[in-house]
């Protein structure tokens, strides 16, 4: 009897500390269930929260295009705009030389007319002062007048020299013409005061008289012109020339 006594005593220690290992293994139990169930991404959410502060900052070493360019456009803007203010100024300066030449040479122009003006009333007032010379219609009147429009082209000859030659050619008659003589025979007839042949007449007509070789203005000139250049002067002829 007295052994049954202790086995139910022993039985019941071991009962309550057993009973306390139970529970012990069963608030671990509870607890793994309890961190089994929580779900994956909440777990890699918490360990994300808590790596975050710990997490490194990425460098590039990478240009960084944007900005860069960003620059560079600026800058070409700028020089863009330097070049155009430079391009209106240089416009602006050309335009204002421009005018300012045209306007010299308005005033150039204006000075040049009113110099023009002023020696053609100087030319009208020696003209009315110095009346013209009236020649007469005669031979006397023909060789002056020849002999002033010779001066005017530098031919030499004096009044006597042409006189005599005009009566031995043609005894002052501003009509005459040769039908005899080797020129005739050749086509080609002597005329006028002076009797000139019309090739020479052509070759040595003098500006400022009539091209015409029975004019005897003309007639007496053109053949001054030409005993000048063969004989050196009218003067120097005493025969045929």
């Amino acid at each position: 009897m007295s052994k049954n006594i202790l086995t139910r005593g022993h039985s019941r220690a071991l009962s309550r500390h057993h009973k306390i290992a139970v529970a012990g293994v069963a608030a671990l139990g509870a607890a793994a269930i309890g961190f089994s169930a929580v779900p994956s991404n909440a777990s890699t959410a918490t360990t994300a929260e808590v790596a975050a502060p710990t997490a490194k900052v990425a460098y590039s070493t990478e240009p960084i295009q944007g900005v860069k360019a960003s620059v560079t456009d600026q800058a070409a803007g700028s020089s863009l705009k330097v070049e155009q203010i430079a391009a209106k100024k240089e416009a602006a300066a050309q335009a204002t030389a421009e005018k300012k030449a045209a306007a010299e040479a308005e005033a150039e122009k204006a000075r040049q007319a009113e110099e023009a003006a002023s020696r053609a009333a100087e030319r009208a007032e020696v003209k009315q002062a110095a009346p013209q010379k009236n020649y007469s219609d005669t031979l006397d009147g023909w060789i002056r007048e020849s002999l002033d429009i010779m001066k005017k082209h530098g031919i030499p000859g004096s009044y006597e020299g042409i006189h005599r030659n005009v009566m031995r050619e043609s005894s002052g008659n501003p009509k005459a013409i040769n039908l005899w003589d080797i020129n005739a025979q050749n086509g080609i007839p002597s005329k006028g005061l002076l009797q000139v042949i019309p090739p020479t007449f052509e070759a040595y007509h003098v500006p400022g008289t009539p091209k015409d070789i029975y004019d005897p203005v003309a007639n007496i000139t053109a053949a001054c012109n030409y005993a000048a250049d063969k004989y050196g002067t009218m003067d120097n002829v005493d025969s045929a020339y």
